[in-house]
C-alpha cells in the first residue's frame, strides 16, 4: 500500500512538472519562433484546447459530443458584438459564460439519452443554433456576415496560451480527482455508477458545462483571427468533428494524448496544404482510416509501447556491461 502511494504520489509530481514545463516552452516561443510559426502555433493551440475541452466530458463518460462547434460559434459570435463596447479580454469571459449557460442547456435536455441518441441531438443543435443565426441575420439585421476589429497575433496568441494552460490544469485536476472517478465509472457502467449513490446527470451536466468554457473562450479570441465571420464560419460543422478525430487519433487514455494528436494531425495538415493543395482531403482522410483501423489506442499505444522497449533494452546493456566488468 505504501509503494503504491508513493508511485502515485512520482507520477503526479512529474505530470505537474511536465504541464509546468510546456507551459513555461509556450510562453517562451514567441521570442524565440518566426511569425509563420506563431500563427500555427495559434491554430495547434485552439484545437488542442477544443479537444482537450471534448475530452474532459467526452473521454470518461463516452458520451460522444457533437455540440463543440455550437459552443465555440457563440463565444465567436460574443466577440463579433462586443469587439467595439468592450475589451478582448473581457469578451473572452462573456464567450465562455455564453457558452457555459448553452451548454448547460443543452445537458438538462439531452444528458439523459445515451449512445446515439445523444450524439444526433447534439449534432442537431449545432445546425439548429446556426441556422437561427442564419435566419436573425437575415431577416432581423439584414445582412449576413460582418467584419470584426482584429487583434495582433501576439495578443492572440498570449490569450489562447492562458485559455489552453487553465484547460490543461483543470483536465488534470478532474482525472485526479473523484469525479473523474465517477465520470470513468460512467463510461464503463452507467447502471452500475447509478447504484454507487452518484448523482449522474448533476455531474454529466455540471462537467459539461464546465468544459465548454474554454470552447467559448477559444472562439471569442480566434474571432479576431477570422476578422470576417458568418453562420457557415462560426459553427462550421468540422469544428464539431476534428476534435473528436484529434482525441482518438491520439489517444484519450492519457492527458498529453489528446495534445500529441492535435500537434500530429495540424502539422501534417499545413504539409498537405502547402504541398498537395488539391488531394490533401484525400491523403488526410487515408491517414485517419489507417490509424483508426491500426491504431485503436491512438499515438499514446505506440509511445508508451516504444518506451518500454527502450527501458528493456537500456536494463539489457545495463545487465551486459556489469556482466563484462565482473569477468
Amino acid at each position: 500500500m505504501l509503494i503504491s502511494t508513493i508511485l502515485s504520489e512520482k507520477r503526479e509530481i512529474r505530470s505537474l512538472v511536465y504541464i509546468a514545463g510546456t507551459i513555461v516552452v509556450l510562453a517562451l516561443a514567441p521570442a524565440v519562433v518566426s511569425a509563420s510559426l506563431l500563427i500555427t502555433l495559434i491554430t495547434v493551440l485552439m484545437y488542442a484546447t477544443l479537444t482537450l475541452s471534448w475530452t474532459m466530458f467526452s473521454g470518461s463518460t463516452r458520451y460522444i459530443s457533437l455540440a463543440t462547434a455550437a459552443l465555440f460559434g457563440v463565444g465567436v459570435y460574443a466577440s463579433a458584438l462586443l469587439r467595439d463596447s468592450l475589451p478582448i479580454e473581457l469578451i473572452v469571459l462573456v464567450g465562455g459564460a455564453v457558452a457555459a449557460v448553452l451548454a448547460l442547456a443543452i445537458g438538462l435536455l439531452t444528458l439523459r439519452l445515451k449512445g446515439v441518441y445523444f450524439i444526433l441531438f447534439t449534432f442537431g443543435v449545432t445546425a439548429l443554433i446556426r441556422n437561427a443565426f442564419q435566419w436573425w441575420e437575415t431577416h432581423m439585421v439584414g445582412t449576413v456576415g460582418r467584419h470584426i476589429e482584429g487583434a495582433s497575433n501576439g495578443v492572440v496568441y498570449l490569450l489562447v496560451t492562458i485559455i489552453f494552460a487553465l484547460a490543461l490544469l483543470a483536465s488534470y485536476l478532474l482525472r485526479n480527482s473523484s469525479a473523474g472517478m465517477a465520470l470513468r465509472g460512467i463510461g464503463e457502467n452507467q447502471d452500475a455508477a447509478e447504484h454507487s449513490g452518484i448523482h449522474l446527470t448533476r455531474l454529466k451536466v455540471l462537467t459539461f458545462a464546465g468544459s465548454a468554457v474554454f470552447m467559448g473562450a477559444t472562439g471569442a479570441v480566434m474571432a479576431t483571427r477570422f476578422r470576417y465571420i458568418d453562420p457557415s464560419i462560426a459553427f462550421n460543422p468540422l469544428i464539431s468533428f476534428l476534435p473528436v478525430v484529434m482525441a482518438i487519433f491520439g489517444g484519450i487514455a492519457r492527458l498529453y494524448g489528446p495534445i500529441l494528436g492535435t500537434l500530429v494531425l495540424i502539422v501534417l495538415q499545413e504539409f498537405l496544404i502547402t504541398e498537395h493543395p488539391y488531394v490533401y482531403l484525400l491523403i488526410f482522410g487515408l491517414t485517419l482510416i489507417v490509424v483508426v483501423l491500426w491504431l485503436p489506442g491512438g499515438l499514446v499505444e505506440q509511445v508508451e509501447k516504444g518506451v518500454f522497449r527502450m527501458k528493456i533494452e537500456w536494463m539489457k546493456l545495463r545487465m551486459r556491461w556489469k556482466r563484462w566488468r565482473a569477468a
